[in-house]
């Protein structure tokens, strides 16, 4: 799931602009924008001008290491700068991803509240937004948690109400808590307890579809659901890639086909979806899924292509 992180240091000659009207942070660091750089040197026009569909759009910045803090800082000052937000993704909690495609995370509670603090202090009173910890919550559901009242949960539900509550001393960090995506096989109610004890009381809102393919009407009734059992919270969906919908229930990785969905903004017209948003970088692989794909976050070239091809 995670995307590269790498520090966004300007200077990759793309030539990338921020779009007129628009809230959120493009980077010229991404890894679309700087396989686009190199397309352009390999007079490979055609493909250039497919992934700048991808390149010019405000995407997430992902971090999940110990360089966080300083790709935080480092971004959010170029993004005030330019007058516009950056959007971040914190991907480090213990245990991550189960121990699969995209295994690690901080080694234990005492670092991973470290490590928020760090980003919380790297951040300081600049605007952000950040969507914390995707399917953390929702894996403290299925057996990699051990079910919502196993220990491992309950420690993780803690951590996750830490990082709001630091997060939020930032006077303009906005936090948004993953929440699932609308086919994952959980109870609803059961998801909004779990988004009661990670402390979306003083989140900002919650995050749906989150590197997954789900149209955006389905989003909206997912998250509307979820919204009316927290008492009207808001909610940003993940367009990245949502664009033909999902291929199957079960085709999560790298599944052919998919298109590029709506582009980024906070002007959704939908009451209470604070905003699309490109969570997942497009064209990042989701994983070595069996078919020869790259490991998971690292750019694959003819999957992106093909997103920006199939989209509208």
């Amino acid at each position: 799931m995670p995307a590269a992180t790498g520090a966004d240091t300007g200077g990759a000659g793309s030539g990338l602009a921020q779009l007129p009207g628009q809230t959120f942070y493009v980077s010229d660091q991404t890894s679309a924008a700087q396989q686009l750089v190199a397309l352009r040197g390999q007079g490979r026009t055609a493909e250039a001008d497919a992934l700048l569909k991808i390149a010019a759009q405000p995407s997430s910045q992902w971090l999940g290491d110990e360089a966080a803090g300083g790709i935080a800082e480092n971004v959010s000052r170029r993004a005030a700068a330019a007058d516009r937000t950056p959007v971040f993704v914190a991907y480090n909690i213990p245990h991550r991803d189960c121990g699969l495609y995209s295994a690690g995370g901080a080694a234990d509670a005492a670092a991973y509240r470290a490590w928020i603090t760090g980003l919380a202090e790297a951040l300081g009173d600049r605007k952000a937004w950040v969507v914390l910890e995707p399917d953390a919550i929702a894996h403290t559901l299925d057996t990699c948690g051990g079910g919502a009242r196993s220990e491992v949960s309950a420690e993780r539900y803690g951590l996750l109400a830490f990082a709001v509550q630091e997060l939020k001393k930032r006077p303009q960090v906005r936090v948004y808590l993953d929440a699932g995506n609308p086919g994952w096989a959980q109870d609803p109610s059961a998801m909004a307890e779990a988004l009661r004890k990670s402390g979306i009381g003083v989140a900002d809102g919650f995050a749906v579809n989150v590197s997954n393919f789900y149209d955006t009407g389905r989003n909206v009734a997912y998250g509307g659901g979820l919204s009316a059992a927290l008492g009207g919270k808001p909610f940003v969906i993940d367009t990245s890639r949502n664009g033909n919908g999902p291929l199957s229930g079960e085709a999560w990785c790298n599944p052919p086909g998919r298109a590029l969905g709506e582009p980024p903004t906070n002007n959704t017209g939908r009451p209470g979806v604070d905003a699309y948003l490109w969570i997942k970088n497009p064209g990042e692989s989701d994983g070595e899924c069996g078919r020869g794909e790259p490991r998971a976050g690292e750019f694959w070239l003819p999957y992106a292509l093909g997103l920006a091809r199939a989209s509208a």
